[in-house]
């Protein structure tokens, strides 16, 4: 299950949230301000980042530099604390599932949470260059699933 990490005020988090509604990829998602992240939730993120915290972590956020910190000079369990008291470090939205993580909004990038089966139509039916059927390739995938789910009922 993916699961994504937003605010109510982050136009990319809404971005990424109709993104994936539109292509009815199927998420969680976790409002930072209503939901406690816990270490669970900071270890499925760094599990994925190659950077480790500095892929999640926006050290130009407000209370980042109102604290005057330096993340080269914290413990990752000082840093898992501070995140878990503050989540509005963290960078917005944050995508993960069990294979992958994409921090921020890319409209090519995100492309990466569509389920194989249509991933593989959509580069049949669409060359590099042309991505005019893309639409197309889309309604009809929707329609099989939708016609799938329809015989099983």
């Amino acid at each position: 299950m993916i699961t994504i990490y937003t605010t109510p005020s982050c136009s990319s988090c809404r971005k990424a949230k109709k993104w994936l509604d539109e292509h009815k990829v199927a998420y969680e998602e976790k409002n930072l301000f209503n939901h406690r992240i816990d270490d669970t939730d900071i270890e499925m993120m760094l599990h994925h980042a190659e950077n480790g915290f500095d892929d999640i972590i926006s050290t130009r956020s407000k209370v980042f530099k109102e604290q005057e910190l330096e993340v080269e000079d914290m413990s990752v369990s000082e840093l898992k604390n501070f995140i878990i008291n503050h989540p509005s470090v963290l960078k917005r939205p944050i995508i993960v599932d069990a294979k992958r993580m994409q921090v921020g909004y890319n409209d090519e990038e995100i492309r990466v949470f569509i389920p194989k089966k249509l991933r593989e139509m959509i580069m049949r039916e669409n060359s590099e260059e042309d991505f005019t059927h893309y639409e197309d390739t889309l309604s009809r995938y929707f329609a099989t699933i939708d016609t799938n789910e329809t015989d099983k009922e």
